[in-house]
């Protein structure tokens, strides 16, 4: 679950460096592009996804006919899933393995793991690249990441489902503090909202018998410290 969140954070930046114009913006979207291969290549992405693709869709699919469906919006997702299973099915090799096979780019990635690495009199042709036509970079890294983005649809279906599936609480942390016997409830996610304006930021540890939430004062020049009021939060347990 924690690679498909720093997954969908990624493509999100990669997507919106990508649609921009500004050579800068371009060098920053290669950088996430080789992001995203660093942390796909941990675990074997595709399958996982297939197997949790097919299990909603039989999940889902057991809904058929109950008075209390939309029959419409069930067939939607069944459609979306679909679909985004096919895409996650058809790609072939392993990730990302059009962009390893080219030299280029990798010769860029080895030079982003050193500071300062990407400098014009280090990698001369890039240079050059980052001076061509914005068009014609977009359209190079456009077509980088093509062949990854069946991977983006499919996390992104199985993140909606999961964030969708459950039913927001309102508690209140005292000074601060809030704990919470779990009594054998599982869950894949924790969601945690409250006002942007408190000054304070959620640090959440859990196991299958306690769940405890600290929030933090947003201090970000002393030592991080217990916020020492009461906070209303929304607390929503997620779990396909």
């Amino acid at each position: 679950m924690r690679t498909l969140l720093r997954l969908e954070d990624l493509y999100t930046k990669l997507l919106c460096f990508t649609e921009r114009s500004d050579a800068i913006d371009h060098h920053s979207a290669l950088g996430v592009l080789f992001e995203v291969l660093e942390v796909a290549n941990r675990s074997d992405l595709k399958s996982d996804l297939l197997q949790e693709l097919e299990r909603q869709k039989r999940q889902l699919a057991a809904f058929h006919n109950n008075p209390e469906i939309s029959e419409t919006a069930l067939d939607a997702v069944l459609d979306e899933i679909e679909s985004a299973s096919n895409g996650v099915f058809n790609m072939s090799g392993k990730f990302g393995q059009n962009l390893r096979e080219n030299e280029w780019l990798m010769s860029i990635k080895q030079r982003t793991g050193i500071p300062g690495g990407t400098c014009k009199f280090d990698l001369p042709s890039y240079h050059h690249w980052l001076n061509q036509d914005a068009a014609l970079r977009r359209h190079y890294l456009m077509s980088s990441l093509t062949p990854l983005l069946p991977i983006r649809d499919g996390l992104a279906i199985i993140l909606k489902l999961l964030r969708e599936s459950g039913k927001m609480h309102h508690y209140i942390a005292k000074n601060g503090a809030f704990q919470q016997m779990q009594c054998g409830r599982v869950a894949q996610m924790l969601r945690v909202s409250l006002d942007k304006a408190l000054p304070c930021v959620p640090e959440i540890s859990a196991n299958k018998y306690m769940l405890n939430i600290r929030f933090i004062a947003a201090d970000y020049v002393a030592k991080s410290a217990l916020y020492n009021a009461d906070v209303k939060f929304n607390l929503t347990f997620c779990s396909l």
